[in-house]
């Protein structure tokens, strides 16, 4: 407010001064004594334009940074969010990987050797049916024990990124997928930041789940180039695509994206009806948490 007053006086008094001088300009001048005052009145116009043009700058350009501090501190803000938002869902899926690894995992162990000791003590008739129920619950086991670690972080921090995509291409095969193939490129390295290297797991594994769920696709393809700045990620189906233009972003398409910002890394995600879905990310490996540069 006092800003405000301060600026409108000066002003004011800045307009009360031109046109005392414009008057005095129009009067004729007949004493030396008038005209230094004429040229006494321009100087301070000149010097008062001056202190205008300085007051201006400053002005703009404390306003410019008091809008990029704001800026600056709800991107903050943002990012921590989605930090958070990240490490509640971390913390729920490794909830969930031991409540199946621990009780799920455990009744299943029990079942399968409950029923290779019934195999023993059962009529040579139904002995086939309890072998193949055996074997379900075996199947089934290593299943759980599949899916308990890609929903562990610690297990996917120890196994590293390669590998873990490669257990859940390994689970996929098991599932209605016809085709699911995962090949390397380059010199494979693990990232600086192990953390990162979970995120951009999760990324693979939503789009894995949409693929499942929503796709009805038969093929899926995951490819990983390691260069020497980036890494580039891609992971495409088959299924029926959707429009990406009416498409509403729900909470999967929302995570992927958060989760690619969250680490700087480029996110797209492609699809047209009837065409498949494809995902690309491409990730800084030299400068990790730094926007990726993408050669054109």
């Amino acid at each position: 407010m006092a800003n405000l007053f301060s600026s409108k006086f000066f002003y004011v008094f800045y307009f009360w001064f031109c046109t005392n001088l414009l008057q005095a300009e129009q009067r004729p001048v007949t004493t030396p004594a008038q005209r230094y005052l004429i040229g006494y009145m321009i100087g301070v116009v000149v010097l008062l334009t001056g202190l205008f043009i300085l007051f201006f700058i400053v002005f703009q350009r404390r306003k410019n940074q008091l809008l990029i501090d704001k800026i600056k501190q709800q991107q903050a803000f943002d990012k921590e969010m989605q930090q958070a938002q990240t490490e509640i869902q971390e913390q729920t899926l490794k909830n969930i990987g031991w409540e199946l690894h621990d009780n799920v995992g455990q009744l299943l162990a029990y079942a399968n050797m409950q029923m290779n000791m019934l195999n023993t003590q059962v009529d040579e008739k139904i002995k086939p049916t309890v072998k193949a129920t055996s074997e379900t619950i075996k199947q089934s086991l290593e299943e759980v024990r599949a899916l308990s670690k890609s929903l562990n972080n610690e297990a996917l921090l120890n196994m590293g990124l390669e590998k873990s995509i490669r257990n859940e291409v390994k689970r996929l095969r098991k599932m209605k997928f016809d085709l699911v193939e995962f090949d390397v490129t380059g010199e494979v390295k693990p990232l600086e930041d192990k953390k990162h290297e979970v995120i951009l797991f999760r990324i693979l594994q939503e789009f894995f789940s949409n693929s499942v769920k929503y796709s009805e696709a038969k093929e899926l393809h995951v490819h990983l180039d390691y260069s020497h700045d980036n890494l580039v990620i891609q992971a495409r189906d088959n299924g029926k695509g959707f429009d990406m233009s009416t498409i509403e972003m729900g909470s999967g398409l929302l995570n992927m994206k958060s989760r690619a910002e969250l680490i700087q890394a480029k996110f797209d995600l492609k699809s047209q009806p009837g065409q498949g879905s494809q995902l690309n990310l491409i990730y800084s490996v030299n400068c990790p948490g730094k926007p990726a540069k993408v050669d054109h």
